[in-house]
This record gives C-alpha cells, structure tokens and sequence, in this order.
C-alpha cells in the first residue's frame, strides 16, 4: 500500500502558503480546502459514520467551473458563435486540460490518495482535486472572488487560450474523413459506463472495420469519444509514416 499523505503540520503549512499564493489571502475556511485535497482513497470517517472526501466539492466545483468559464469566453469572444464557445469551453474543462493545470499551479503536490487502491479514477485524481478546488474557493469566498482568480490568476497566467484555440479538438471528424477517403467503417462503442464521484463516466472504443482501436474515458461520451479518436488517428498516421519510411528505404 502506498498511501500519499504527509505530516500534518507540514502539509497545513504547504496548503496555506499554496492558497495565500492563488488566493492574494489567507482563506476564511481551511477546512473546506482541506477536504478538497482529500480523494475518496484516502477518505475521512466522522462521528457520525460518513465517509468524507473530495467528491461533494468535486460535484459542485465542476458546476461553477463551467459557468465561470462559459462567462469568461462569451466576453473574451464578444463576436463568436456559440458552437466556438461550447468547443473552447469543452478545451478548458476537459480532463486532461485540468490535469495539466492543477499540476501547473502546484496542487498535485497537496492531494491525499492512495496509490494501493485499485481505481480508474486516479487518472483524473489531479483534475477532480482542481475541481473541488474551485468549489472550496466558491463556498469560502463567493462567485464573484472565484470567478476574478479562475480568470485572473489561474486561467490568463497557466493556460495559453491563443495556442487552445489553435488547437485541432475535432479529432471525430479528422479520422472519419481518414476512414471514408480509405474507404473503412468507422464506429464509436461505449464499451462501459459507470457512476463515479456523482457523475457518469464513459469508457469508448473505436472500431475500424469492426477491429478494436484504442480506447479512452472522460465523463461524457462526445469526449471520451474525442479522445479515443485522437489516440487512434495518432497511431494510424505513425504506421503511414513507418511504412512510408521503409519504402523509402526499400527504393534506396
């Protein structure tokens, strides 16, 4: 068992420095930034029985989180349309943008688990702890102070919105058009779906002339969907340019 937990003091220390950092202040709830830390691995019991970890704030920090975001791109992109916005919006959130994030501003160095605890939820441990963060932020100190630090201090210093926007999301469309010029079927299965941390979390599948390709997880389909196809396009496009290559080589 590899329980990621250190010493109280020391960690109360690093948790106050990291928040008067992202803050600009000291907060006025510990306790609710302590509990975001806190994955279900590594769960609290009360008095009363109840398990007690980051999974509440989690739930309400994606909420927030969104509508902060949502907010910040319509005023940013005063004459973008809205399948613009909901794609940048889906960029932000996604889990593997908030991964990178919460390692960024430092927090995946504070979050509780335990590594010997066999969960697929652990390749999201440092997203959902981002989540719960904003949630803490949100019931400590208000909308309005989240929304001015997501903005301000987190999302305008750590996250390049310029090179997001530049990036190619529409991985779906790129390997359906591989698949139609190659004329092969193309499909996407949800191989399997399960509740995690009150949220639905799909695994899916590409199949490539009913063979199975790669597979990826978010909690919705269309991103799992996504990712999985741009896993599988990756792959593909790297076989062209070995076979590419070995002819080349062959015609030398």
């Amino acid at each position: 068992m590899f329980l990621i937990k250190r010493d109280k003091k020391k960690e109360d220390i690093e948790l106050l420095k990291f928040l008067r950092n992202i803050l600009g202040c000291k907060p006025k709830n510990i306790s609710i930034y302590k509990l975001s830390l806190i994955h279900k691995s590594c769960s609290i019991i009360d008095e009363k029985g109840n398990k007690l970890n980051n999974e509440r704030l989690e739930y309400l920090g994606d909420a927030v989180l969104s509508s902060i975001v949502g907010e910040f791109l319509f005023k940013k992109y005063p004459l973008k349309g809205e399948g613009f916005l909901t794609e940048m919006r889906s960029k932000i959130v996604s889990r593997a943008s908030l991964n990178k994030l919460s390692v960024k501003i430092g927090l995946s160095n504070l979050i509780e688990y335990n590594r010997g605890a066999h969960s697929s939820s652990f390749g999201s441990v440092n997203g959902d702890a981002f989540e719960a963060l904003v949630g803490a932020i949100y019931l400590d100190r208000g909308y309005n102070f989240a929304y001015k630090i997501l903005t301000k201090k987190i999302l305008s210093i750590h996250l390049d919105i310029d090179e997001l926007e530049n990036t190619t999301w529409n991985y779906k469309s790129k390997i359906i058009d591989w698949c139609q010029k190659n004329r092969k079927k193309i499909s996407f299965e949800v191989v399997e779906s399960k509740l995690i941390n009150h949220r639905m979390h799909y695994i899916v599948q590409v199949l490539i002339d009913e063979e199975p390709q790669e597979q990826a997880e978010d909690f919705s389909i269309k991103a799992a969907e996504q990712l999985a196809a741009e896993k599988t396009l990756k792959k593909i496009l790297e076989n062209e340019q070995q076979i590419s290559t070995q002819t080349g080589m062959v015609e030398n």
